[in-house]
């Protein structure tokens, strides 16, 4: 699958995936203003065996395929209390 990530402006450390360029109509519109602008970050062929710095891509792949998109979100603070 080929896939297309944005960068939220907005929310720090957020990634959307997308199958389709510019494909933002999957989107539900509460997500999509919360997201606020997306610029490509970038671009690639993502298979199964991908490794991927936060998500496991077979997974992401499985939720493209249900949802249209996937969303990255920074994973939480480390808490030490």
């Amino acid at each position: 699958m080929h896939c297309y990530v944005y960068k939220s402006a907005r929310r720090a450390e957020t990634y959307l995936y997308l199958a389709v360029s510019d494909g933002f109509d999957v989107l539900p519109d509460a997500l999509r203003q919360q997201l606020g602008n997306l610029t490509l970050a970038l671009d690639f062929e993502l298979t199964p065996d991908k490794r991927l710095a936060q998500a496991d891509a077979a997974n992401v792949i499985a939720q493209i395929s249900a949802t249209g998109y996937y969303l990255q979100v920074p994973p939480p603070p480390n808490r030490l209390d």
